[in-house]
């Protein structure tokens, strides 16, 4: 690569405020940390806003204006992929974002490459997707950002329903199937609801707040601490 070239993609890396490691610029550009420690200091003293050091890492500040981004043909395929999965799947508001995301992806291609797109066969068909559950996914993904505190009722495998307060914090997609993942106050533990299993939920205009153990962090430290099968 191009030392050019391996700049540039440095500064892509460095897009949106992340904090990158030089080991891991090091390996995804296939050189050595040294090499990134001296083109870091080149980008810094050609005026890229890149604050960080070694042995911690580096971000970009914001407000830096960039060039448009350009895409890789397998970047270029997961985007359009994921997009036309959310357009399938998602809510109402993710089906709309992922349309514009689509036309946006598009316009920022270069014109030899934009017609990659339309050669993407990668489709997704959800035609059980109602604009209920669209809704309800919209709804349940903005109460777990805003941290509200939602009471639903669930029906379980049996058809049994109970009535739950819970603490929304996100939404996982296992394939046709949407699950809230959420603190369940009444069983006093991590809870995952089938979409289709809730009758009803409401925003009970509460927040809760952070609570050590009953994060999405505390999910997967349980998850990795359950033995075997």
């Amino acid at each position: 690569m191009r030392r050019a070239d391996r700049l540039f993609q440095i500064v892509q890396y460095l897009r949106g405020g992340r904090l990158v490691t030089a080991a891991m610029l090091a390996e995804r550009l296939e050189v050595s940390e040294r090499t990134i420690y001296r083109d870091i200091a080149d980008l810094q003293s050609s005026g890229v806003p890149t604050d960080g050091e070694a042995g911690v890492g580096y971000l970009m500040r914001d407000g830096y204006d960039l060039p448009p981004l350009m895409f890789t043909r397998d970047e270029v395929v997961a985007l359009v992929a994921g997009a036309r999965l959310i357009r399938a799947w998602g809510g109402a508001g993710m089906a709309r974002a992922a349309e514009e995301a689509l036309t946006k992806i598009g316009s920022v291609l270069p014109d030899g490459t934009k017609h990659r797109t339309d050669q993407i066969e990668i489709h997704a068909i959800a035609s059980e997707m109602t604009m209920q559950v669209r809704e309800r996914i919209d709804a349940l993904e903005r109460a777990a950002e805003k941290r509200n505190r939602l009471k639903l009722s669930y029906r379980d495998a049996e058809d049994r329903s109970t009535e739950r307060a819970v603490r929304p914090l996100g939404l996982w997609f296992w394939g046709k199937v949407w699950t809230l993942v959420a603190w369940c106050e009444l069983r006093a533990d991590f809870r995952m609801f089938r979409l289709y299993w809730i009758d009803w939920v409401t925003n009970t205009g509460e927040t809760f707040r952070l609570e050590r153990g009953k994060t999405l962090t505390g999910l997967y430290r349980a998850m990795e601490e359950e033995p075997s099968a």
